[in-house]
């Protein structure tokens, strides 16, 4: 129960504001250039606290931390309800950006502790709820608003947050109680209780595997950010759809990614599909890219199909996150090396793609360049697809972990 309501409040959260700007715009004026710093925070702040979160992790523990992020999630979107203005609006939500990148890095760690024998299932069951999330709050936002107003309707997510954080803090209570014994008995036997290298972070740098499991992280969120910001103008402009239709397009896009995150941990844990599933992203990217470059106008839903699987990589990385590591200390320093590079890499690619079709004022230019980005993860997949772990890799070739 603590993973699922803190995997549903971590994407909640974020996607249950875009569909209310109109209703708050009676209220007062929302620039644009306030809902393009919202629409840019994301990857941003998760960038930014992704390489935070190991530090904060060695500092107050897994489960203390997951409480953290979710009551600071909570405030966030209470701040965000009661907004007077624009300002606070932007600065509720970097508040729960920056607690949801924290979160962001906690879940495979939490996986790994919890369920070390089950992280295929468990990856699915909190892929599938973050998925879930992002498709519920678009849907009960605006009905919700019409019947009380926009700040009940932002609010109202504060209850799953602070919900969600019960179960972590009754863990924590217990795990910092078993600490205390294990402290206790340690130093009646005159034995040191091994710590947590600080380290671990540092070492990410130097290992191949983490640079693959980053690069096929940077493919999927660049893919993914890309294309919620710019699919529907592509469509409208090469493909000849009117917006309503683009619209739909995009959900489509979007929806590709539930049975993946149904069906991806589970190939990887159960079926060793690492290797093969990299290349079914690779040939969708490729195919629905190829379309769109060459015949756009002749079935623009496969198009989008096709490109919408590629991302499957995020529920895969997710998982071998927890699979590519032995302790949860790596697990930690792995999920912040990865998600903190990959979505920093992913915060450029909307504004430079814009910039590109601005230059050229064509869009197989940007297209081009996505083809490249998905060629990335070729050389990702052939070295993530190695069954070894990030200890295994640092003790072959620098000694003990």
């Amino acid at each position: 129960m603590g993973i699922v309501l803190f995997a549903f409040s971590l994407r909640s959260a974020v996607a249950s504001l875009s569909p209310l700007y109109d209703h708050i715009a009676a209220d007062f004026d929302v620039p644009a250039a306030v809902i393009g710093l919202i629409g840019t925070a994301p990857p941003v702040c998760y960038a930014v606290f992704g390489l935070l979160t190991p530090a904060l992790e060695r500092r107050f523990g897994l489960e203390r931390l997951a409480v953290v992020a979710m009551v600071v999630v909570a405030i966030g979107l209470i701040v965000r309800s009661l907004a007077p203005g624009s300002g606070l609006l932007l600065a509720g939500t970097a508040l729960i950006f920056a607690a949801v990148g924290v979160g962001n890095i906690l879940l495979p760690p939490l996986v790994k502790r919890y369920f070390a024998d089950r992280v295929g299932l468990m990856t699915t069951v909190f892929s599938t709820t973050m998925a879930l999330a992002t498709f519920v709050p678009p849907l009960v936002a605006v009905p919700v608003a019409d019947a009380s107003d926009w700040h009940v309707s932002l609010g109202l997510w504060a209850v799953f947050a602070l919900v969600a954080s019960v179960p972590w803090i009754g863990l924590a209570v217990r795990h910092a109680a078993a600490e205390k014994s294990r402290a206790e008995a340690a130093a009646a036997d005159d034995d040191d209780i091994e710590q947590p290298s600080p380290r671990a972070f540092g070492r990410m740098w130097r290992l191949p595997v983490a640079w693959a499991l980053l690069v096929g992280f940077a493919v999927s969120s660049s893919l993914a950010y890309t294309a919620f910001a710019w699919l529907p103008t592509i469509l409208v402009d090469i493909a000849g759809v009117t917006p309503v239709v683009a619209g739909v397009l995009l959900a489509l896009f979007g929806f590709m990614g539930l049975p993946a995150s149904l069906a991806v941990p589970l190939l990887v844990t159960r079926g060793n599909a690492t290797r093969a599933l990299f290349g079914v992203a690779v040939g969708t990217g490729f195919a629905g890219i190829a379309g769109l470059l060459f015949v756009p106008t002749v079935a623009p839903w496969l198009w989008v199909a096709l490109l919408g699987l590629a991302p499957l990589l995020f529920p895969m990385i997710l998982v071998l996150l927890g699979l590519r590591t032995r302790t949860h200390e790596g697990a930690v320093a792995l999920s912040g090396f990865v998600q903190s590079g990959g979505y920093a890499i992913a915060a450029v690619f909307p504004v430079g793609i814009g910039l590109l079709h601005d230059a050229t004022d064509s869009w197989t230019g940007p297209l081009i360049v996505l083809a490249v980005v998905v060629a990335a993860a070729i050389p990702a997949g052939v070295v993530a697809a190695q069954p070894h772990t990030v200890e295994d890799d640092w003790e072959r070739r620098h000694g003990a972990w």
